[in-house]
């Protein structure tokens, strides 16, 4: 990813039940200039999560970078959210550190993944899945 982008280009389809990956979301900083990235809930009912999971991308295993018409699932998303993200401030540095690594962050992204799974038992929330959003926007992906 270019270190000069536009964030208007860049939207992250994030788990909106989950306070961590809300906090994630909500914290991320892309380019230069530090702009936020377009948020879109992995639980709404938008077009750009019936796309993801009509191209097979289950949202209850990662979240997704859109980018230049690109996906980026899971472990990839975090990564290129890392390099497209200024490496100045805590939030900035951490993220670089952890997620600029392709490697590292294939290897954290299980245990983070299951830090959500837990986090929603212990909260009494659905994954995304098992709320029959996934099965709404797979029926009607498959009806347009």
């Amino acid at each position: 990813m270019p270190k000069h982008i536009d964030p208007s280009e860049v939207s992250i389809i994030y788990d909106s039940e989950c306070p961590v990956c809300t906090a994630y979301s909500c914290s991320v900083e892309v380019g230069d200039n530090r702009a936020k990235p377009r948020l879109i809930s992995a639980r709404s009912d938008h077009d750009e999560v019936s796309a993801a999971l009509a191209a097979g991308l289950d949202l209850d295993e990662g979240m997704v970078v859109l980018y230049k018409g690109e996906r980026y699932h899971g472990a990839e998303a975090m990564h290129i959210l890392a390099l497209a993200a200024p490496a100045r401030g805590v939030f900035g540095h951490l993220n670089r550190l952890l997620f600029g690594s392709q490697a590292i962050a294939k290897f954290l992204y299980p245990a983070m993944r299951a830090g959500r799974n837990l986090l929603l038992w212990l909260l009494g929330k659905k994954k995304i899945a098992a709320s029959g959003q996934k099965q709404k926007n797979t029926a009607s992906a498959r009806t347009d």
